[in-house]
């Protein structure tokens, strides 16, 4: 259901609004909510002495924004009485303090499902376990490429709620959403893409069945002439099709029936309207810059979305040019031959395995930059692959012997025994960089794909990516 921004601005006069978390997410909704003239309480579960919370308040009170707080241990003891409460996405929606509130007749949102509620244009939307980021950001492009002015947002990091005076009825938004968003929203996506769906974030859900039943969410209020893409090779969203109230379309399959598929052959990525139709050529596999299999389907995905909305020309284009998402092997420049690349968001060792797998799919000689801060994780198969790829690597972080210890273990499974590896210790990352550049040889990729958290050094994987990427380029 759509609701008039007028009519929203009309309905919160004289109403109490409660705002849960003032993080990144947030903090746009509480100014956009403050400039309507909305009697705000804001909660965060931040110490009152956090100086992240005293810098926040701060920035606040220079911009004028005036808001009741509270914080702290109980920050959510005194949420009674309001009108709306807007939650953050990574809260539960069965906290005892929700309920009570939801039963007393306060309207619970989020400020990514207010915006999809409020936002007049044509919501093209992806969710899934893997690839979203990347995905939106190729929807985004494609469509800004192909004429159109174009909105990306949500669970990519960009808040849209305050622009949302800006978007005109023939732009189009593009969506990441996550399943905490969509727990409690049902969105009207025009477009939907689930990338695939595998067990992830069973910390936060009860349960893989719940995780599955967040996703659906994306489609369930579609009509019959909106669209839902998905992905032919996964069992579980594949499924979906026969849920689905609209239209559906495939990518790692050739057409059946009247559907629109696309997918690879011959090097090639290809798409076709029905199994009668005649195949459209998109992009040969070699001209793409970002390495892996992976990254096709993305490519793949994103084009079975906006086919018939966008020119193929623009679809080729922008799969020939696009360099990555920011700390997502992330192609930062070539000097003297060799190829830099960022993948800080490689925050845990299968997500370094399927980096390094990329590479070695490509048939890439590899100079590996390695290590963060340790979670508890299953190392095992990382040796291997790490041995597997590189033969140059080089240790930096606080599980470095973790990782070590793997490469001795596992490195016979590779073929390689550990004197064959050339194995470097670095105190910090400009000394790593150092090394690297010592040790790359024209042809060479160098990558960062640390298979540990960022809190050893850095308050995030992005503090540590936009922290290489400068040393990188100032080389």
């Amino acid at each position: 259901m759509k609701t008039k921004l007028e009519d929203w601005i009309e309905f919160i006069k004289g109403k109490r609004i409660a705002v849960i978390g003032a993080g990144i997410s947030n903090r746009p909704l509480i100014a956009w909510l403050h400039g309507l003239g909305a009697d705000l309480t804001i909660f965060d579960q931040m110490d009152s002495h956090d100086p992240d919370l005293l810098s926040v308040k701060e920035r606040m009170s220079l911009q004028g924004i005036e808001a009741i707080w509270h914080t702290g241990p109980g920050y959510l003891d005194k949420l009674a009485g309001f009108d709306v409460i807007v939650r953050t996405p990574k809260m539960k929606t069965d906290l005892p303090q929700l309920i009570r509130e939801r039963e007393r007749g306060a309207v619970i949102t989020s400020e990514i499902a207010l915006f999809a509620e409020l936002c007049p244009a044509p919501l093209y939307a992806v969710t899934g376990s893997d690839g979203k980021t990347t995905t939106t950001t190729l929807i985004g492009l494609m469509l800004e490429a192909g004429g159109h002015t174009v909105h990306v947002g949500g669970n990519i990091g960009l808040p849209l709620i305050d622009r949302i005076a800006s978007i005109k009825p023939t732009d189009r938004v593009v969506l990441e959403l996550s399943s905490f968003q969509l727990m409690d929203m049902l969105p009207l996506v025009n477009r939907a893409v689930i990338t695939n769906i595998i067990p992830n974030h069973l910390d936060f859900h009860k349960d893989f069945l719940e995780y599955q039943e967040a996703k659906k969410n994306i489609f369930r209020a579609q009509g019959v002439l909106d669209i839902l893409v998905l992905n032919a090779l996964d069992p579980v969203s594949s499924a979906f099709q026969t849920l689905a109230p609209g239209q559906t379309r495939l990518f790692n399959k050739k057409p059946a029936a009247n559907q629109i598929s696309a997918w690879r052959q011959d090097g090639s990525l290809w798409i076709q309207e029905g199994r009668q139709g005649e195949a459209t050529f998109l992009v040969s596999e070699d001209q793409v810059i970002l390495p892996g299999e992976f990254n096709l389907e993305n490519i793949l995905a994103a084009a079975s979305l906006i086919w018939d909305d966008c020119p193929v020309q623009a679809i080729h284009q922008v799969a020939t040019s696009f360099k990555g998402v920011a700390n997502r092997i992330e192609w930062l420049r070539e000097l003297d031959g060799v190829r830099w690349y960022n993948s800080s968001v490689d925050s845990s060792p299968d997500r370094t395995k399927k980096t390094l797998e990329a590479f070695r799919q490509r048939g890439d000689s590899l100079v590996l930059i390695t290590g963060g801060q340790d979670k508890n994780s299953d190392y095992r198969g990382l040796g291997k692959a790490i041995a597997s790829t590189s033969r140059r690597i080089i240790l930096c972080g606080q599980n470095a012997e973790l990782i070590h210890k793997i490469i001795q273990e596992e490195c016979q499974e590779a073929g390689v025994t550990y004197d064959q590896l050339n194995i470097s210790w670095a105190a910090s990352h400009d000394e790593a960089v150092r090394i690297a550049r010592e040790l790359a040889e024209p042809g060479d990729a160098v990558v960062l794909s640390p298979a540990g958290t960022s809190y050893d050094r850095y308050r995030n994987f992005d503090e540590r990516g936009d922290y290489f990427r400068n040393l990188v380029r100032a080389l």
